[in-house]
């Protein structure tokens, strides 16, 4: 009779065992990669859900596989069960409307349709909701992934907001939206632009372009600072050929107004703030309020109380201006003098002038453009120092023109520009300039900064028999292009890899047959066809030879050219500070005997220099990396020399 007893307490325990067995916890190892992947993946970063969604569905019982089923009765399912925090709500419902957007756009690449829009402003309210007005306050998550997930869930959700707004009610609705509103699929959407300035007035942008869909290769470094909003481009219209398109005629057309235009694609950060006090009355209203930025001017904003950094990208607009240019095309029709191309200087602000801050005016060399400067100037904006105290100016001027009238053509065009902007000449930006020229830019940089009083133009008429008063009346016509001072606005000068005294290079056979095939335009011979027309009436000395043709740019790069041979030992503005960075080809000659290829050392080197750096490098040592640090430090060193070493 005991045996049953015992038998039913074994046959307990068995199953006892079994059953604990079947509901014990496994475990396994897993890679420290595959562990942060798994936190902080989500639908932006691997197209699923991130953790932490996954998450407060299955706290509230829901399956993944119906959301995605069932997309309206889960976000209502999360809205309306107790249980849930307010950030595991809000941000669950930020990253289900972004999956519900995304899937919007990609059933419709591009049509940006009201469902998709009405998503993305849904995702970006919720996620402005969590960030702001829940409970806690974003200082008191700075450390957690979920503040940043969110976050990444707002900023592009307002990227994708605002373009696709842009792009489905047209440019022409803006002055709606900054006036009394849009009304828009049962929202009411108000523009606040007082924190940016365009470039130009009453003209609005062809294109929203957001910044975070823009890659580029040429460019080493892509500059941004991390914090809320989108980062996006605004494309205008410009002077010249762009996207390719080089039959759109001459960068600056003979009737064009200004010889300047102002930052043609300027980097814009953006917010969308949804009206209310209280967590409800965010969730509940329909009127949002877009605000932009210039985030150069602009570094931080205030938002429920809270101060937080402003999102920007400072790299995209540029690489964006530079790829969409045709400048390298141009450049070279340019240099030929053939149809569609510059004509006169052109100065393109690279973003939208601020009087505050000391300018970088930056010259190309022969044959090319602003694009031999793409990492230059990236580099230097690329310095958050830098950045808040400097603004980049690019010249782009027509290389085959003569030095002497593309000296006067910059000059004109740089006093028209600080009149513009500054008519009372106060503003730093007016007074503090450093001016940085590359090959044929930095001898024009150097006339930039030079004074012609008291020399002597004798030599560049000694091939002539001059009759009593020929010489007097021909300088008299020539005055306006060899009659100069130092521009009081330069202050400091980078020379690079400049032929002061000119280079032998340009008498070879391939630079005179080069030479040969250049045509200057009609406008530009007009110019200077009065000169012209008085040199071929005068009679050449016996063994000499007249004028054949009116020198171009690469005539004047000759060492044996009188033009460059007299300006190089024009004196330096006094008060000017100025450094040389030069190319050495072969470090194992000596220096004085070394060259860049090109230029030989003993043409760029300027005695008097605060500071030469000589760097193992070709004649395009403006993209060296030494280079560049090196322009860096110098910029440094004027902030530190005017006490203006911190950011503004």
């Amino acid at each position: 009779m005991l045996l049953l007893p015992r038998l039913a307490t074994t046959l307990a325990l068995c199953t006892a065992a079994l059953l604990a067995g079947c509901a014990g916890v496994q475990v396994s190892s897993v890679l420290p990669s595959d562990y942060l992947s798994q936190r902080r993946s989500d639908i932006l970063t691997a197209g699923s859900l991130s953790a932490a969604t996954l998450e407060t569905l299955r706290v509230i019982g829901l399956e993944s596989k119906r959301c995605n089923a069932q997309p309206v009765q889960c976000r209502d399912a999360i809205v309306g069960m107790p249980g849930l925090t307010d950030d595991q709500r809000l941000s669950a419902l930020a990253e289900l409307w972004t999956q519900t957007a995304l899937q919007a756009q990609r059933a419709a690449p591009g049509s940006h349709g009201s469902d998709e829009i009405d998503a993305w402003l849904e995702a970006a309210r919720h996620a402005y909701a969590y960030l702001f007005f829940s409970s806690r306050q974003p200082g008191e998550r700075i450390f957690e992934d979920r503040q940043t997930q969110v976050r990444d869930y707002y900023n592009h959700a307002v990227e994708q907001a605002i373009t696709g707004l842009f792009q489905h009610t047209q440019p022409s609705h803006l002055a709606a939206l900054e006036a009394s509103g849009l009304q828009w699929n049962g929202w009411t959407l108000r523009t606040d632009l007082s924190g940016i300035r365009l470039p130009q007035a009453g003209v609005v942008p062809r294109e929203l372009i957001p910044a975070s869909s823009l890659t580029f290769s040429g460019l080493r470094n892509l500059y941004r600072r991390d914090g809320i909003g989108g980062e996006l481009v605004a494309v205008f219209p410009v002077n010249g050929p762009q996207d390719g398109a080089t039959a759109s005629g001459a960068l600056l057309s003979e009737d064009a107004e200004e010889p300047f235009q102002e930052a043609p694609y300027p980097a814009l950060s953006a917010l969308l703030r949804f009206e209310g006090e209280t967590l409800t009355e965010v969730l509940q209203t329909r009127s949002v309020q877009v605000q932009m930025y210039d985030p150069y001017r602009i570094g931080e904003v205030l938002i429920a109380g809270a101060r937080v950094p402003l999102a920007a990208n400072f790299t995209s607009g540029y690489g964006l201006w530079l790829a969409r240019s045709g400048f390298s095309t141009q450049a070279l029709r340019s240099l030929l003098g053939l149809d569609n191309g510059l004509l006169r200087p052109q100065i393109y602000l690279m973003q939208p002038y601020d009087p505050g801050r000391r300018v970088v005016l930056m010259l190309h060399g022969l044959a090319s453009s602003p694009e031999a400067w793409i990492n230059v100037a990236n580099e230097v904006l690329g310095d958050e120092t830098l950045r808040q105290n400097y603004q980049i100016w690019q010249v782009y001027y027509p290389t085959n023109a003569p030095l002497a009238l593309n000296n006067r053509a910059i000059r004109d065009a740089l006093q028209q520009t600080f009149a513009h902007f500054d008519p009372q000449g106060v503003a730093k930006a007016s007074q503090q300039v450093t001016v940085i020229g590359h090959s044929m830019g930095g001898v024009l940089a150097r006339l930039l900064v030079s004074s012609t009083q008291g020399q002597s133009w004798d030599r560049l008429l000694e091939n002539y028999q001059l009759q009593p008063g020929q010489q007097a009346a021909l300088e008299r016509r020539m005055a306006p292009l060899l009659n100069f001072e130092p521009l009081p606005a330069i202050t400091d000068a980078i020379f690079i890899a400049a032929p002061h005294r000119g280079t032998d290079f340009a008498n070879h056979r391939i630079a005179r047959w080069a030479a040969n095939l250049i045509t200057l335009p009609f406008s530009m011979l007009e110019q200077v066809g009065d000169v012209t027309r008085a040199l071929a009436q005068l009679k050449p000395r016996p063994g000499k030879q007249g004028l054949l043709r009116i020198p171009n740019s690469i005539d004047n790069l000759s060492d044996a050219d009188p033009f460059v041979r007299l300006t190089s030992h024009l004196p330096l503005a006094p008060q000017l500070r100025y450094h040389s960075i030069i190319g050495d080809a072969n470090p194992a000659l000596p220096l004085a005997d070394s060259s860049d290829g090109i230029v030989p050392y003993a043409s760029a080197h300027l005695p008097g220099a605060a500071s030469e750096l000589v760097i193992a490098s070709g004649h395009s040592v403006q993209e060296h990396p030494q280079a560049i640090i090196e322009i860096r430090r110098i910029l440094h060193e004027q902030l530190q020399r005017a006490g203006a070493g911190a950011a503004r």
